[in-house]
């Protein structure tokens, strides 16, 4: 497995994860898959705010990806990022998001972030252990804050600090 930054050749790939993901799970709030445009355009914001978007690939094929956004896009929330991991479902279970997510961690900290947070589903056991052995806490639990497949859906909010707590900035 081979961790490097995505091309515009990688997005048919990362489309196919990323609608499967939404298919068949509640780690996208989202009921219509996403169209080549829209991930497109997902990708060339990044790229203008200077945001990384990763793939893991095993030989020629994208079996994850990885990237982080704005928080919030209010200037007090400028040293926080929300991060993103999926991998092909014939793929998890093998540590590939670990490996993704960890080479978030030293993309975000290059660009002054302070604190990387994870939303994640909150049936989703498996993903809140993932986080919280990478170093993330959980933080907040909001209850039936998101609406898939016929219900209503809770959300868990963790953190981990990318430096050290109270670091100063400015």
């Amino acid at each position: 497995m081979h961790i490097r930054d995505a091309r515009l050749a990688d997005l048919p790939q990362i489309l196919a994860i990323y609608n499967d993901v939404i298919a068949t799970s509640t780690a996208v709030y989202c009921d219509l898959p996403s169209t080549l445009e829209e991930r497109q355009a997902w990708f060339e914001g990044r790229r203008v705010q200077g945001y990384p978007v990763l793939v893991a690939e095993y030989g020629e094929e994208v079996v994850g990806f990885a990237s982080f956004g704005d928080f919030r896009a209010f200037p007090g929330f400028r040293y926080t990022v929300e991060h993103s991991v999926h991998i092909h479902r014939d793929h998890r279970g093998r540590g590939i998001g670990e490996h993704l997510l960890l080479a978030l961690f030293p993309r975000a900290l290059a660009l002054g972030k302070h604190v990387m947070v994870g939303a994640v589903d909150a049936v989703n056991a498996g993903s809140i252990r993932f986080h919280e052995r990478l170093g993330f806490t959980q933080v907040g639990h909001m209850t039936q804050v998101g609406y898939k497949f016929g219900h209503w859906l809770d959300l868990v909010l963790l953190q981990r600090y990318l430096d050290a707590p109270d670091s100063p900035r400015d």
